[in-house]
């Protein structure tokens, strides 16, 4: 049966089997791991990890793909799906308890997908995601660059990168019109995102302000006082987000405290 992958849902199903064995070295998969998939599309992915892990939780919000999927998993009983949208599923109440996210992710949940599991999924070790190559370079952006913003800071504080690889669009069904990448990174926190997480996605709402003007637009503190911050932490008074590292901005709410 021929599945059309809808585009609402940001669906580009992953049909290169060449793929596989680069997902599975930079997802570092063992025996023992429980793996999150998010958006199995057609089950090529969850066959492959099932075959080599302990257990997989499929989330899928897309309720018409169960025949393909339950069809292409037969005689898995390594495999639970879940039907839901999976920025809803408390992932650290599965069982068992996933400690890897290795996913082809949804175009358009893959950004708050990834920033939400570092902060509340408590239990997941290590990512490997695919996702479109403008958004694997936001995540470990340098500070000063284009690309660097809210989530490059969010994911630094939570995570270290330990592997990349380009993905042309000819992996996918339908093709993408951009490049995909797929990147993997490890939890290694310097800072709860919990408690930055407010302040860095207001500093960069508006990024032609200074940080003072952007933090007090969005009601969090007023200009001055987040200027004095600036300055107790060793910074100009009018500085831009995109010129504070990750650490920075761990240091800024504490000044502003």
């Amino acid at each position: 049966m021929t599945v059309a992958p809808k585009k609402a849902l940001g669906q580009h199903f992953l049909v290169d089997e060449n793929i596989l064995g680069v997902i599975g070295r930079l997802s570092d998969l063992r025996q023992t791991d429980v793996v999150l998939e998010v958006g199995p599309g057609l089950g090529l992915l969850t066959r492959y990890l099932a075959d080599r892990v302990r257990f997989v939780h499929a989330i899928e919000v897309d309720r018409s793909l169960e025949p393909t999927l339950r069809e292409a998993l037969t005689g898995h009983e390594n495999v639970a799906f879940v039907w839901d949208d999976a920025l809803r599923v408390d992932v650290d109440a599965l069982e068992p308890v996933p400690t890897k996210l290795v996913a082809n992710l949804p175009y358009n949940v893959a950004t708050p997908l990834v920033v939400e599991t570092l902060e509340h999924a408590m239990s997941l070790e290590r990512w490997c995601v695919m996702v479109q190559r403008e958004v694997s370079d936001r995540f470990f952006a340098e500070p000063r660059t284009k690309a660097y913003g809210a989530v490059s800071v969010l994911v630094q504080l939570a995570a270290r990168r330990v592997g990349f690889h380009p993905v042309s669009p000819t992996a996918f069904r339908p093709p993408p019109r951009v490049d995909s990448a797929l990147v993997a990174f490890e939890r290694a926190p310097t800072a709860a995102i919990a408690d930055v997480r407010r302040v860095v996605e207001a500093a960069f709402a508006h990024r032609r302000k200074t940080a003072a003007n952007s933090i007090a637009l969005a009601g969090l503190a007023s200009r001055a006082r987040v200027a004095e911050a600036l300055t107790a932490i060793g910074r100009e008074r009018g500085a831009r987000a995109e010129e504070l590292e990750p650490p920075a901005f761990v240091e800024l709410v504490s000044a502003l405290r």
